[in-house]
Order: C-alpha cells, then sequence, then structure tokens
C-alpha cells in the first residue's frame, strides 16, 4: 500500500533546528519526486523543498532558502528535512508529498513543528 510516513516534529526555541524524517513505501519511493510542504491554520498549503530521484534536481521555497536542506536515502526510503535557524513563522504542520513530476499526489498525515520565541 503506498503511504508517507512523517516524524521528527516537535517543540523548538527561536534559532534552534529540527530534522524531519518522511518514510515511504517502496514502490513510492523509487518512481516520484518526494517534497515537503507546511500548512498553518487560515493559510494555503506552502512548498518547502523538494528533491528529484537521483537529488539531481533540489528546489526550495523561498521562505527557507538558506536554512532548510532536503536529503533522500535511496537505501532507507526516506527524505530527511534539516531545519536551522527556525523562527516563530516557521510554526507549521509539515508533511511530505510524492508524485511523478510534482510532488502532490500522495502526501502523509503530517508532524506539527512549533517554533517559540
Amino acid at each position: 500500500q503506498a503511504r508517507l510516513t512523517e516524524s521528527g516534529g516537535g517543540l523548538v526555541q527561536a534559532g534552534g533546528s529540527l530534522r524531519l524524517f518522511c518514510g515511504a513505501s517502496e514502490d513510492v519511493f523509487k518512481n516520484s519526486i518526494i517534497g515537503w510542504f507546511r500548512r498553518t491554520a487560515g493559510k494555503e498549503r506552502e512548498f518547502v523543498a523538494s528533491i528529484t530521484r537521483t537529488a539531481s534536481r533540489i528546489r526550495y521555497g523561498e521562505a527557507v532558502e538558506g536554512r532548510f536542506t532536503i536529503s533522500r536515502d535511496n537505501a532507507k526510503n526516506t527524505v530527511d528535512l534539516q531545519m536551522n535557524d527556525l523562527q516563530p513563522e516557521d510554526t507549521a504542520v509539515y508533511f511530505c508529498g510524492a508524485g511523478t513530476y510534482y510532488p502532490d499526489s500522495l502526501f502523509g498525515q503530517g508532524t506539527q513543528v512549533t517554533v517559540s520565541i
């Protein structure tokens, strides 16, 4: 069964770091671009980062460029998101997505990230 599972969220002070993990079933992982998105109450889904199958193309949303790093472990079927210098405006539910050309065909349930002042 195709699925995505996120973990690693939590509470951190401003300026701190967190690392999120996205685990995927093998059939999803090997054929998909994997991405991270976030959503806060009352706002639309925001693109955070994505990585292609071979990591040949990596993209970041403008709000996180230079602070977040996405990486992929093909042996473990995981995509990680290292988040540094977190700020209160980064508070959101983070979820990963997968797709053939854009990572929006399948989504996980999400993990909460809260950044305190």
